[in-house]
Formats: structure tokens, sequence, C-alpha cells
């Protein structure tokens, strides 16, 4: 049975989208040809709104993923960001996006493997200037808000694979970003741990937050109340969006 756990948009009802993608393209110089990882990609997602991207492997999701996230710029086309063009920000300015604006949540956790789950979760603010007892309140209520608290003095190694990615998602929402980024989420998990981390994004989605999960997982796409599906660089379908067919 399909269940859309996360919440319709907040931000519907004509209000202006939190992030708004024109005829984006991104080309990649592979020295003889070229690379064509975008082409023409417009998409508008709205604040609070829960969405997925889905495609197959080498269809664009993950360089998608990346522009979305500020973590690499188009080769062509526009990206607004809370009525921002992303194109006319510094590289200062788009570090601190990254940092305050978006929190981003990995396949592969992405902890730092020497250092405690505490000073994990806290690295966001030492980027971010954050003072030392600040950070370490917030980072204690992140990790009791994903049930890891007591394992704040732990490393990453002493835990299992679900829990090392609620670290991580405590780690994205540090900060309380108003976008939350999920690539593969749920990838390196069994079934039912998998089930019990998209049940925290739903518990974001009620909260505000805007998601976006990047999957090939039809199982996980059907979890969001908007699915945007991407083949060969282009949107192939998306409820919200204008007719389209890759070609």
């Amino acid at each position: 049975m399909t269940t859309n756990a996360f919440p319709a948009a907040h931000g519907g009802n004509g209000s202006a989208p939190v992030i708004r993608l024109d005829d984006v393209h991104k080309t990649y110089d592979a020295g003889d040809s070229a690379v064509h990882a975008l082409r023409g990609v417009s998409l508008e997602i709205a604040a609070g709104e829960s969405i997925a991207i889905i495609g197959p492997s080498g269809s664009g999701k993950s360089t998608l993923m990346h522009i979305l996230g500020c973590l690499d710029i188009p080769t062509s086309g526009d990206y607004d960001l809370a009525g921002t063009p992303v194109a006319s920000l510094s590289p200062r300015a788009l570090a601190k996006v990254r940092n305050q604006k978006i929190g981003f949540v990995f396949q592969a956790y992405n902890l730092l493997p020497k250092a405690s789950l505490l000073r994990n979760v806290e690295l966001p603010m030492l980027y971010g200037g954050v003072g030392r007892q600040e950070r370490r309140e917030r980072a204690k209520e992140a990790l009791r808000k994903v049930g890891l608290l007591e394992r704040a003095s732990n490393l990453p190694s002493q835990l299992s694979g679900g829990q090392r990615q609620r670290v991580a998602i405590a780690r994205a929402l540090v900060n309380n970003p108003a976008i939350v980024l999920a690539d593969e989420p749920t990838g390196n998990l069994d079934t039912q741990t998998g089930k019990e981390i998209l049940s925290l994004f739903d518990d974001l989605g009620r909260q505000g937050h805007t998601i976006i999960l990047v999957t090939h997982d039809p199982v996980v796409a059907q979890r969001a109340s908007r699915i945007v599906r991407i083949v060969d660089g282009q949107i192939a379908s998306d409820p919200a969006g204008p007719a389209a067919v890759a070609h």
C-alpha cells in the first residue's frame, strides 16, 4: 500500500517557491567529449513540501542533488533559492547557505570516525562560529531527538548502521535548516531500520522542514507527497509541473 507519510506543502496556495530551477543544464568536460548530466531541468519546490526525486543510475539525479544543495553550480540556466539567485553568491556566501539553510543526509553517513557522536553533531556549528557551550547544548538536543543522547560519547564504529544514520540526521538538523536534502538515506540499511529512518523524515516534514529525498527506490519515494522522475538528465514526470517527456 502506498503511504504518503510526508505532509503536503505548507507553502502552497500560490506562495513563492523556496526552490526554483529554470532550464538548468549541467555539462561535464570529459576530454574529447562532453557529458550532459542535466538537460533543461525546470523545477519548483514550495516551502514545507516533501518531494522524492527518483531515477535510475546515470539519470542525473545526483547531479541535480548537488545543484540543489549548492555543492555545484549549473552550466547554464537559473537557480533561485528563497528568492536569491544562487549564481550571484560568492563562494563564501554559498558555504554559509550550505551551513545554515540546508541539512545534508548521505547514504554513507559521512561521520568523522575518530570523533564522538557529540563532536560529529557539533561540526556544522563549529564551522558556523557558534560558541562552545551553545554547540554542546544544541548537539545534545539534536541527539536526544533521534534517541541517541545516551550514546553521545561513543564513536561511530560503536554504532549500527541505523544508529549512524540517526547521528547524520541529528547533524543535519542542528542548525535548524529550512531544507533537508537526503541522498539515498536508507541505501545501506535493512528494511526495518530503513522504515525507522523514514519515520524520522516524516516527523521533520510535520515540523515544517522542506524535505527532498533523492533515491532510486520507488518504495522510499512513495513516502513523499510528490514524486519527480528524472531520466537522461530531463524531468520525465512531475505531478506539480508541466507535462514533460524525456527524449
